[in-house]
């Protein structure tokens, strides 16, 4: 492809960043520019639950400037994405569209799992060695305005992802309304922090130390990432590093820090919070070690494009996270690893063998391995209303990588496999789900009913299937020396809805009898 220029834009609580990337197959992504201006938008809306008027304005008053600046650099495209300070407005419709309507920028607000889904793609990106240091046991701290992000490695899998409600920015609303004093600002942070950093200890570390921390924020990495000389030779930094910032900060004013430091005195506050918070982290966990890449979600941005476009080759498999991430849930609720496992072979092997008929592509066959392996998660609270609890477990938990609205599809097609399906005339009265959306959990749910017929006696004895598609019938030859005189019985029970869908009548035979 012949060199584009691509920009990202990123609206976030405290900062609007623009980066421009020239792009190209030979030379990949290439930063040409970095703008950024500095806007407290997170306070405001955290604080009233909207932005005022003169907000809207200066917003506006900077997206037209990068507008012209895209069109100085000649940017053939780009991605704008905002975050907290706008997904938790209560009119981010309106908003964005006085946005559109006076700027010509279009902006998409990202769920917070999608937020948190690129800063850990661009942290992998940016820094060296990524797959060695996750390999140890490895957090992943994503310190934004509203929330911070905790995602655990071990042995190159992610065990965990926990958001929390302990952005700088709230936190910073919080000191203001207690009206506390700059001296006694760690004192008060550690008591709101520790709290909520000890019931994550208990929940999700309990003994386990973790030996690495990389940092993602826009805040302390740049001034920790400085400090060469406490440098551990492979881009690691000592946690000493963060208990040094935080004794100069105690012995020195904000306007001494800011000159010493080059910065804006506005920005000592934010600064503060996100080293304690920090601090509060590296002690609750343990870690020795602290990387900062740099990463921005701007990087993310870019990284998303480049990778969309086939400019770049990942270094990590981060579908294999999503999945990861599902497994771990499906272990905190007492799912069956075997079973979950059979089902989404069952459910992608047929799949796979419709795929003329169905239309769907790689992201949906994700959602609908998702969706085998937390089939049974609502049994923990619920055998009798199994679906509706798995429902509600899969909403109320992170899974990174999946966005808002991704994730609800899972969780419907997980419902819906227990329980007779909604049309979407009534579905739609109580749930705000598009028709593509819809469409595609009723063909998922109509495989993952018929896989889960395959296994009806909970037993896997369906090891191996071969789907075939032949006519208007779908061939399920099930190899095994097990009889399956359950499963074949009551197999009609279970093809129903799939004939509804798609038109096509599944047959199931064995291949061998004894």
């Amino acid at each position: 492809m012949p060199v584009k220029t691509f920009a990202a834009i990123d609206v976030g609580s405290y900062v609007i960043a623009m980066k421009i990337f020239e792009v190209s197959q030979k030379h990949g992504m290439r930063e040409i520019d970095h703008i950024r201006y500095g806007i407290d938008m997170g306070t405001e809306t955290y604080a009233t639950g909207k932005l005022g008027y003169e907000r809207v304005e200066e917003l506006c008053r900077i997206l037209r400037e990068y507008r012209e600046i895209m069109k100085g650099y000649k940017v053939e495209e780009y991605q704008a994405y905002a975050t907290s300070a706008i997904r938790e407005s209560d009119n981010t419709v309106i908003l964005l569209d006085q946005i559109k309507m006076r700027t010509g920028i279009e902006i998409e607000v990202l769920s917070n799992s999608a937020q948190r889904f690129l800063h850990y793609k661009a942290a992998a990106w940016m820094e060296v060695g990524f797959e060695a240091i996750i390999d140890q046991a490895t957090a992943i701290v994503d310190i934004g305005g509203g929330s911070i992000q905790v995602s655990l490695f071990d042995q190159d899998t992610l065990v965990s992802t926990q958001n929390l409600r302990l952005g700088v920015l709230r936190l910073q609303e919080h000191l203001n309304h207690l009206d506390v004093l700059p001296s006694h600002y760690e004192e008060m942070i550690f008591e709101i922090v520790d709290a909520q950093m000890a019931s994550y200890k208990k929940l999700f570390l309990r003994d386990k130390e973790v030996v690495n921390i990389i940092v993602v924020d826009d805040y302390i990495s740049d001034i920790v990432r400085k400090r060469k000389d406490k440098g551990l030779g492979k881009g690691g930094i000592d946690k000493s590093v963060v208990e040094d910032f935080l004794k100069v900060f105690r012995t020195n004013h904000f306007s001494d820090l800011a000159q010493m430091l080059d910065i804006p005195t506005d920005n000592m506050k934010p600064l503060l919070i996100s080293g304690v918070l920090l601090w509060n982290i590296i002690q609750t966990m343990g870690a020795q070690v602290i990387w900062t890449p740099g990463a921005s979600l701007c990087d993310g941005i870019a990284y998303e494009y480049a990778e969309g476009n086939r400019i770049i080759s990942p270094r990590h498999d981060f579908e294999q996270d999503i999945i990861a991430c599902a497994q771990n849930i499906s272990k905190r609720y007492r799912g069956s690893k075997r079973r979950g496992e059979n089902l989404e072979m069952l459910a992608t092997t047929i799949f796979d063998s419709i795929k003329k008929v169905h239309g769907l592509g790689k992201r949906e066959r994700l959602m609908l391995r998702l969706a085998a392996l937390l089939h049974d998660c609502g049994k923990y609270i619920s055998m009798i209303n199994s679906g509706e609890c798995a429902y509600s477990i899969i909403m109320a938990t992170e899974i990174i990588g999946l966005s808002h609205r991704e994730r609800e599809m899972v969780a419907n097609v997980v419902k819906y496999a227990y329980r007779e399906f909604e049309y979407y005339e009534t579905l739609g009265c109580h749930q705000d789900i598009d028709q593509p959306s819809y469409l595609v959990i009723a063909k998922l749910t109509a495989i993952l009913r018929v896989a889960a017929g395959l296994d009806r006696s909970h037993r896997q004895k369906c090891r191996e299937l071969k789907a075939v598609l032949k006519d208007d019938q779908l061939m399920l030859t099930v190899d095994t020396t097990e009889s399956i005189t359950l499963e074949q019985g009551l197999f009609d029970l279970r093809t129903g809805f799939f004939e509804e869908v798609f038109s096509i009548r599944p047959v199931l035979r064995r291949k061998r009898a004894y």
